[in-house]
């Protein structure tokens, strides 16, 4: 156990290897980057920003322990804590949070017992655990009567029991927080408000507001914080789940996915959306998605955001960009379907993108775009891997419902807000329902092995889910009535296909395609003759080609491509005068100025797209024509982004227990050589008095100031001459510090003046 210290950096100084160690890796903010020495670690483990990420990163218990460790003030004795936190039964506990709170440097430890660091109370806020400030800190004369009433819980006692009953509704309104209030204006509770005030019960803090001092908001409360003890989280309910479904449900669920990601990147290659000028998806694109895919728009925002996630669609970066699937979807979409799936949970575990906020306003009061930077929201990282965790611990087969988890992620972050971490963890359960990690609300085989993991084991992950993958299928069952079946996931090919050829209409654990006219001319138009896919039908289907089918093939094939539109500006040709006598008595076509200039051909200054689409609608069923008279395929190859959208440096070394030791050993073999460097400078002048950072220098000196100790500084003058410095500041304040110097003369400094600080060591 180590000894007591006078300040923090002392404590540090004097803690072990291990303890220091256990120290970074509780806070790794403190590692980056690496601090030059102990005294650096001890500064930077005290300032206002890392204090605040190491309590917002504590859970109920220790949070609860921390607050009252405050209220009990400079020397909080063991019972007066469990007093607080009515907990005397919860000793043992008590006891171990504290050791935690200490070795994260939120406390340590001086010949009096425990002391907070400094700056906990300014992270806090002023009323910790909903309590209002001492009644020393508020206005009046720490002198008075009054004020020793307050402070002497006896005679405290005696006044609250002698307030009429309007006083103590009023208290009672304030006791749990927050302490706070407006003054009444009408009687009677005018009256309870100036009695109140008479015995400093209620403090003006303003001309119109009171608080409740903490002294009498600890009394009201018998004397504790909360009004329930939450030093352990409440045991998560789980319900059964057949086991044999879980992982077989889990895996159509990812089938499904890697299908919609499929049809995604190949609607998208052939007409790819636009991309915003101020980034991200346009609703009508997202729209129009939602219904080619069959998805509500939630399901259909995550699955745009999880495959950007995976770097498979991007921003093309050209001077009109839009979104398109990148290079890398050729190779995933041979890849096998486990190894597919893994790079998708993989990309949804690390993405600090929340696809659940589409939709939503943001603080500009504009609604958050799929693919906009409004979605991009770093906690969900955070919330996505507790409830991950939460999950692993439950055992096989159980399901929990979203209230139960929001309880026990409250208790883990109890500083984030309620509604926020509700919302994100239902969609983050939606999500995990969707992408297969979970089936029918359990977690799966292949769930726990990303939840135990970072998201990198892809084998082993893909191990884990390829054995609940229904496998590809290479046939389909074609129907008189035009439609045909898959029983299942299609190969790649076939499937790619069919979606040329054919209309999804309807999904499921068989998925069902409609051969229609359009959808048919639809292949026409990429190349494909009536031969070649009536004869692909028939190799894939497992049933004969239907006579309906083949009639409607041919009967769109004969058709086809009958009229043929070229650029003159534009012109129509046909060896059937009929058709082209048709298109000039057409009101429909009137906007487009047809004229005839040969008995087989029409002209028109329309664009020759405009034309064809126009003919299309008025069902004709022309086809382009290039300048040698060819057939133009009016299949437009696939877009592809320049290149995968960049990932974060993977460079970046974590901050575990390897990097940790290797920090230490180097903070002791500095801390080493700079003990020897001042033993030779304090033979000499006193002691070195190095250059240390504004921030390092800050800390510094207001951990003198409430230590009251002496501090050597460097400061340099105007003509930029350095001069050393005994003093002992007393305040810090608004970039400069006041302090008296060695001789007892009040003086000031500018901080920016001050080269550098040290500790006296005497």
């Amino acid at each position: 156990m180590p000894t007591s210290s006078r300040s923090l950096a002392d404590d540090i100084r004097g803690r072990s290897d291990a303890e220091l160690s256990r120290l970074v890796l509780a806070r790794p903010d403190l590692a980056r980057p690496a601090p030059a020495d102990l005294t650096s670690l001890a500064a930077r483990a005290s300032t206002r920003a890392s204090v605040q990420r190491a309590v917002e990163s504590l859970d109920r218990g220790h949070l609860e322990v921390l607050e009252a460790l405050v209220v009990a003030g400079e020397q909080p004795h063991h019972l007066q804590l469990l007093a607080l936190l009515g907990a005397a039964d919860e000793e043992d506990a008590v006891t171990a949070y504290v050791e935690d709170l200490w070795h994260a440097a939120l406390l340590w430890r001086g010949p009096e017992g425990h002391h907070v660091v400094r700056t906990v109370p300014e992270v806090l806020g002023q009323h910790v655990a909903g309590l209002g400030p001492p009644v020393g800190e508020l206005p009046g004369a720490p002198g008075s009567s009054a004020h020793e009433v307050l402070t002497e819980p006896a005679q405290l006692g005696a006044v609250l029991e002698t307030a009429p009953e309007a006083a103590r509704r009023m208290l009672a309104k304030m006791t749990w927080g927050p302490p706070v209030g407006v003054l009444p204006q009408r009687r009677p509770a005018s009256d309870a408000a100036r009695w109140l005030l008479e015995h400093r019960l209620l403090v003006p803090v303003s001309a119109d507001r009171v608080t409740l001092p903490r002294e009498v908001g600890l009394a009201l409360r018998g004397g504790r914080l909360h009004r329930g003890t939450s030093l352990r989280p409440r045991t998560m309910h789980t319900r059964p789940v057949p086991l044999p479904s879980v992982d077989p449900a889990a895996g159509g669920a990812a089938s499904d996915l890697l299908t919609r990601v499929d049809e995604l990147t190949s609607a998208w290659g052939a007409q790819p959306p636009r991309v915003l000028r101020a980034g991200g998806l346009a609703v009508r694109d997202l729209g129009r998605l939602h219904r080619e895919l069959a998805l509500d728009p939630g399901h259909a925002a995550f699955l745009v955001e999880i495959a950007y996630a995976a770097g498979l669609v991007g921003d093309d970066g050209e001077v009109v960009p839009v979104w398109a699937p990148t290079a890398e979807v050729d190779e995933w979409s041979t890849s096998e379907a486990g190894h597919r799936w893994a790079s998708l949970a993989a990309a949804w575990r690390v993405t600090t993108r929340a696809a659940h906020l589409v939709g939503r306003r943001t603080a500009g009061a504009a609604s958050a775009n799929a693919l906009g930077p409004d979605v991009q929201w770093p906690a969900i990282r955070a919330i996505r891997a507790e409830v991950l965790q939460e999950l692993a611990a439950t055992p096989e087969g159980a399901a929990v419902d979203p209230p139960d988890v929001v309880e026990r992620l409250l208790w883990r972050r109890p500083l984030r807000p309620q509604p926020v971490v509700t919302l994100a963890v239902e969609a983050v359960l939606r999500e995990a329902e969707w992408l297969g990690v979970t089936g029918r609300g359990a977690l799966s085989s292949a769930g726990r092995v990303l939840a135990g993991g970072s998201g990198g084991e892809r084998d082993e992950l893909a191990a884990a889910m390829s054995a609940h993958l229904p496998a590809p299928v290479d046939h389909v069952l074609v129907q008189a009535d035009l439609t045909a079946v898959a029983p299942g996931p299609l190969e790649p090919s076939l499937s790619s296909f069919l979606r040329l050829a054919a209309d999804v209409e309807s999904r499921g654990g068989a998925t069902v395609y409609r051969f229609t006219g359009e959808s048919v001319r639809r292949a026409l138009d990429a190349g494909w003759s009536a031969a070649e896919l009536i004869e692909t039908v028939r190799r894939s289907s497992r049933t004969p080609v239907p006579q309906p089918l083949d009639y409607l093939v041919r009967d769109v094939a004969r058709r086809h491509g009958q009229v043929r539109v070229g650029g003159g500006a534009a012109y129509l040709r046909s060896d059937d005068e009929s058709i082209l006598d048709t298109m000039l008595a057409s009101r429909e076509l009137a906007p487009l100025r047809l004229r005839r200039v040969a008995p087989t051909v029409l002209v028109s200054p329309s664009d020759p797209g405009v034309l064809v689409e126009m003919l299309r609608d008025a069902d004709f069923a022309p086809v382009l024509e290039g300048c040698d008279g060819s057939v133009v395929v009016a299949q437009a190859a696939p877009r592809r982004a320049g290149g995968a959208r960049r990932r974060p440096d993977a460079t970046v070394r974590p901050v575990d227990e390897a990097f940790t030791a290797q920090l230490v050993a180097g903070l002791r073999a500095a801390e080493a050589s700079a003990q020897q460097r001042r033993s030779l400078e304090e033979a000499r002048t006193g002691p070195r008095i190095p250059a240390t950072d504004p921030v390092v220098t800050l800390a510094l000196l207001r951990e003198a100031v409430a230590g009251r100790h002496g501090v050597w500084i460097g400061v340099t003058d105007r003509g930029g001459a350095t001069t050393r410095h005994l003093v002992h500041p007393w305040r810090v304040e608004a970039g400069r510090v006041w302090a008296t110097d060695a001789a007892g003369h009040e003086r000031s400094y500018s901080v920016h003046r001050i080269t550098g600080a040290t500790l006296d060591p005497s």
